[in-house]
């Protein structure tokens, strides 16, 4: 009221534009009082204000209050039912338990002997575990030892002559024959020289580089610069002296240089032992690769003759060379060979048997699948005919494939006699074979089953040899080829001085007293004999050593099935022989399958120019 009683005032004021004295002192006097009046109101709204902010204050205390209560009163009902549930899984544990007990007691005596057979397989087990863990543990130190020494052998050379000379040390522990030379250059210069006592020459060495290296400089090393090589790793270092190389090393360089001042420890080339011939080539194999290279290089120089040389061996570190002539040999053999040469997981090699055991197709087979031979004319002979050749290093026997069954029967003096000569032996030789295998079983059947077949009088002259004899025919036949056996076994170990007189012992003495005291017949004796010489007749030993193997079998069939057992025996060879394969050929071949053209160098021996490929 007061406030629209001041805006009256002053509208009423204003519009009677009075300048009058006692006008402006009522509008003082009513300002005055406006004023009083919004002072007063104000306060009293601010008081208002107050009260109220304070009342809510206060219920909102009371509404958090009370919210508090109802959380902590639902956390106390939450805790009250998980504490229930709690319980009552608990009460269904402790019930399934006493189930489970109830049937665990009722099911122990069913269960006592099953329980007991499983310890006793899990105490196998263990100590099975426990052993294979042993050897794991072996296997896993000795491959550890391993990785640590190529580690070792794969570090890269540094530059720093001490730490180079440290991981050569710990390459060759314990290697007395490694000698670490220490010495300095004509310029000053620290150096190293590193070699193998019996594969380096000491003398060239020590004529043709270090005396000339000390005085002049590197310069003027007495060593052909086409021969001289680098290496840049501790296991080329390594591979570099073990194969007779020396190696320098000079402080600042990370390069070290090999000189190839190689020990020559082999024999002259000789004549092979065991392949003697009557007319031809005298020389033989050596246990050089190098040596054996150069041998059948010089009888085919032509370039398309190619050596393919690689390692192998992982303790050895043997090298071989695969040998073939281009354009004659088919490519997918030669890729088919270094496949299986790839392959090979072989530890050491120390002959070539090593490695003919790991890539024939036939392992178990008792017929040879490649021809060992020491001859370079032989391996000459099969190169341009179209094979392959893999020669050694250590070794003067090289191996030669794919062959067949009658290459192996085949002798390289065919070719350098005439040839009516030539053939003759040939047969003979068939024949001799065929002897060699069959003759003793042909005897112990006939003599057993098969009396009908034998002329009277023959039967009667062997009636009364064996007349005085205590074993059957089988038996004595068994006898008479094991002490063969041993015999020829004695005489090939023994000195050639003493395995003459082996023999000689062997053929009179036992022979005349074991005829006498009528443990072995006359006949047998002669048999055996006759089954030695066919043996011997063979120009390759691997091959003779199929025959000897598979004649025992083949009398005992003969000795219990007469001579329906010796036929069973021949189908037998004749399955196992059509089957077998020598790199993917036919061992049978040309017969089986037949080829027109091997054929003629089968009955017959061709001119050298017309010799089939």
């Amino acid at each position: 009221m007061s406030q629209n009683s001041q805006n009256t005032n002053t509208n009423s004021g204003t519009n009677s534009n009075t300048n009058t004295n006692s006008s402006t002192n009522t509008n003082t006097s009513t300002n005055n009082n406006t004023d009083s009046n919004s002072n007063s109101s104000t306060t009293e709204q601010q008081d208002s204000k107050q009260g109220a902010e304070r009342s809510t204050e206060q219920n909102m205390k009371q509404d958090t209050k009370e919210e508090k209560r109802q959380e902590q009163e639902q956390d106390q009902d939450q805790q009250e039912k998980e504490k229930e549930n709690d319980e009552n899984s608990e009460n269904s544990e402790k019930s399934k338990q006493n189930n489970d007990q109830n049937a665990k007691k009722n099911t122990d005596q069913d269960s006592n002997e099953k329980e007991k057979e499983k310890e006793n397989k899990e105490n196998k087990e263990n100590k099975e575990n426990k052993e294979n863990k042993g050897k794991d543990q072996s296997d896993q130190e000795g491959q550890s030892d391993q990785e640590k020494q190529e580690t070792q052998q794969d570090l890269p050379l540094t530059g720093d002559l001490v730490i180079d000379e440290e991981t050569l040390r710990a390459v060759f522990t314990d290697c007395s024959d490694v000698i670490f030379h220490s010495f300095e250059t004509a310029g000053f210069t620290s150096a190293l020289c590193v070699y193998c006592v019996g594969l380096c020459d000491t003398e060239r060495l020590e004529r043709q580089v270090l005396t000339p290296v000390q005085e002049i400089g590197m310069e003027a090393a007495q060593v052909p610069l086409s021969s001289v090589k680098t290496v840049e790793t501790s296991k080329e270092a390594a591979e570099a002296i073990l194969a007779g190389e020396a190696l320098l090393l000079l402080e600042g360089s990370n390069v070290a240089t090999t000189y190839p001042l190689y020990k020559a420890a082999n024999r002259s080339t000789e004549e092979p032992l065991a392949e003697s011939t009557v007319r031809g080539a005298r020389d033989g194999f050596t246990e050089s690769l190098a040596t054996n290279l150069s041998l059948v290089r010089k009888r085919l120089k032509t370039p398309a003759l190619k050596f393919r040389t690689r390692t192998v061996g992982e303790s050895s570190n043997t090298s071989i060379a695969l040998a073939y002539v281009e354009g004659i040999i088919d490519a997918s053999l030669v890729k088919e060979v270094e496949q299986r040469l790839d392959r090979l997981r072989v530890r050491d090699i120390l002959e070539s048997q090593y490695i003919e055991e790991d890539i024939i197709d036939q392992r178990f087979s008792p017929f040879p699948q490649m021809i060992a031979t020491e001859r370079p004319d032989v391996v000459a002979s099969n190169l341009m005919e179209g094979r392959f050749a893999i020669l050694v290093d250590g070794t003067p026997f090289t191996l030669v494939a794919p062959v067949t069954l009658f290459s192996m029967l085949q002798s390289p003096e065919d070719y350098y006699q005439y040839v009516f000569m030539s053939v003759f032996l040939r047969w003979l030789r068939y024949v001799f074979y065929v002897l060699s295998l069959l003759l003793p079983s042909a005897y112990v059947a006939i003599t057993t089953y098969h009396q009908e077949m034998i002329p009277t009088v023959l039967l009667l002259s062997i009636a009364r040899a064996r007349e005085e004899i205590p074993f059957p025919a089988l038996v004595e036949a068994l006898i008479m080829e094991i002490a063969f056996e041993a015999l020829r076994e004695a005489g090939v170990r023994l000195p050639k001085q003493v395995g003459s007189a082996v023999s000689i012992v062997g053929a009179l003495i036992i022979g005349q007293a074991a005829t006498t005291a009528g443990i072995v017949s006359a006949p047998m004796i002669i048999i055996v004999a006759i089954t030695g010489i066919a043996s011997f007749m063979i120009p390759r030993y691997s091959a003779s050593i199929s025959t000897r193997l598979l004649r025992f079998p083949i009398m005992i069939l003969a000795g219990t099935l007469g001579l329906i057992g010796v036929m069973l025996g021949i189908i037998l060879i004749v399955i196992h022989l059509s089957s077998l394969r020598s790199f993917g050929a036919p061992y049978l071949s040309p017969v089986a399958p037949t080829n027109a053209k091997g054929l003629k160098d089968l009955w017959w021996r061709p001119a050298p120019w017309n010799k089939p490929r």
